[in-house]
């Protein structure tokens, strides 16, 4: 039930010194202020770095291979070598792998190729690609379709081109039919693919043109050649334990040392993707952590004032006790006071930060790696309840100093 009088005199004793419980609740107010920062900091940056990963298939690793560190079998070290169309067979016969998908890139790795439209020509990657390669990239088709087995099977001159592509050759003109001309190959356009915010910037960044890998094989003079292999585990499997098994049996089959460390490069998503994870768990933790140790510091500060006040009302105090007031109206008074100064300050400091993250995503500050800043309700929920308890806590000590002043003493204090 609301009772006025005591909300009167919370109010009067907060205004009688009106400097000194500003200064006090500042503390509070920049403790919640930073915890909400630095939450919602991070968590634009989580929302960029992880987005990253989007349209990936984080259950998987890529693997190529390289020049021999090891002499083995009689082979010298330094050997190239390349993986096979049977690679493909042999890696899906290994226990845990769900998905493979060859691919052959033109040019090298990033390479910049001469791909050309009538009289505009550019630089694109251009990778010989199975249709399951959808599965592993961060692409949806916008328009068309993507590769499929009958591509593959038919050996046909087909492309999906991506957003960069179409700009660069196409203009405002439609691509869809038309024919582009690759190292003086020519393929006809059947998809558009629209590029994501990729932790791999080649998919993402929509200049790479997808063409069938048996035709790319033919085409390019690449024939019984894979470059490297996109491969997903299959749930339940580690994708590092998928890893070590195919690299084995790709040493066994192309006669490389067991232990050559260089063979064979590639990388693994899956532990690229759950160190950043790892990493942004500890970001929130240090940022509970500082915020709620900042808020610690205002609660004393706000306990340390509350000290001050019952020593200042101990008259106050003693006459109270002394015509009847129970313990609990004494104690509930201190602590409402305490939890009010304390709730005050920290909700302010909460709409700040709030109004500030909103503030930065309104004004367009915001990029690949940091995006849509701000905290969730639970984040909020949780920051209002820590800020009910320190109240409760700022007022305990001052209302048990409150109800310790016998009122015979108390009436005789000055």
């Amino acid at each position: 039930m609301f009772d006025k009088e005591r909300w009167s005199e919370i109010w009067a004793s907060v205004s009688r010194n009106k400097l000194r419980s500003g200064l006090t609740m500042f503390g509070v107010f920049w403790g919640i202020f930073m915890l909400v920062i630095m939450l919602g900091m991070g968590r634009g940056l989580s929302n960029g770095v992880m987005g990253g990963f989007g349209g990936w298939a984080t259950n998987s690793c890529f693997v190529w291979t390289q020049a021999t560190s090891l002499p083995y079998a009689g082979f010298k070290r330094g050997r190239h070598f390349n993986f096979n169309n049977s690679d493909i067979a042999a890696i899906h016969a290994i226990p845990g792998v769900a998905q493979v998908a060859p691919r052959l890139q033109l040019g090298g790795y990033r390479g910049a190729n001469n791909v050309s439209y009538g009289n505009k020509a550019g630089g694109f990657s251009v990778n010989g690609d199975m249709p399951e390669v959808i599965h592993f990239q961060a692409a949806t088709i916008s328009k068309g379709r993507f590769l499929n087995e009958k591509d593959i099977r038919d050996e046909r001159k087909v492309c999906v081109i991506g957003p960069d592509v179409v700009k660069a050759l196409f203009g405002p003109e439609d691509p869809m039919g038309k024919y582009i001309k690759v190292q003086g190959v020519y393929f006809q356009v059947v998809g558009l693919y629209a590029a994501q915010a990729s932790a791999m910037d080649e998919e993402g960044s929509g200049s790479t043109i997808y063409i069938p890998f048996s035709t790319f094989q033919k085409a390019f003079n690449s024939m019984n050649m894979v470059h490297w292999f996109s491969i997903s585990a299959k749930p339940g499997v580690k994708v590092s334990e998928v890893f070590d098994r195919v690299k084995r049996e790709m040493a066994r089959r192309h006669k490389v040392s067991p232990e050559d460390p260089l063979a064979f490069g590639g990388f693994n998503l899956q532990e690229m993707y759950d160190k950043m994870n790892m990493l942004f768990t500890a970001i929130a933790a240090l940022s509970w952590t500082v915020g709620i140790l900042t808020l610690i510091a205002g609660v004393i500060g706000i306990g340390n004032i509350m000290l001050v006040i019952v020593k200042e009302r101990t008259k106050e105090i003693g006459i109270r006790r002394s015509m009847g007031a129970k313990p609990w109206n004494i104690t509930g008074q201190v602590m409402l006071e305490a939890l009010t100064l304390t709730f005050m300050a920290g909700y302010l400091g909460l709409l700040a930060g709030i109004g500030l993250l909103q503030g930065i995503g309104a004004a367009g500050l915001q990029g690949n790696f940091f995006t849509n800043p701000g905290v969730d309700l639970s984040a909020a929920l949780t920051a209002l309840a820590v800020l009910v308890i320190s109240g409760l806590v700022a007022g305990w000590i001052p209302a048990r100093r409150a109800l310790s002043i016998k009122p015979v003493d108390a009436l005789r204090a000055e």
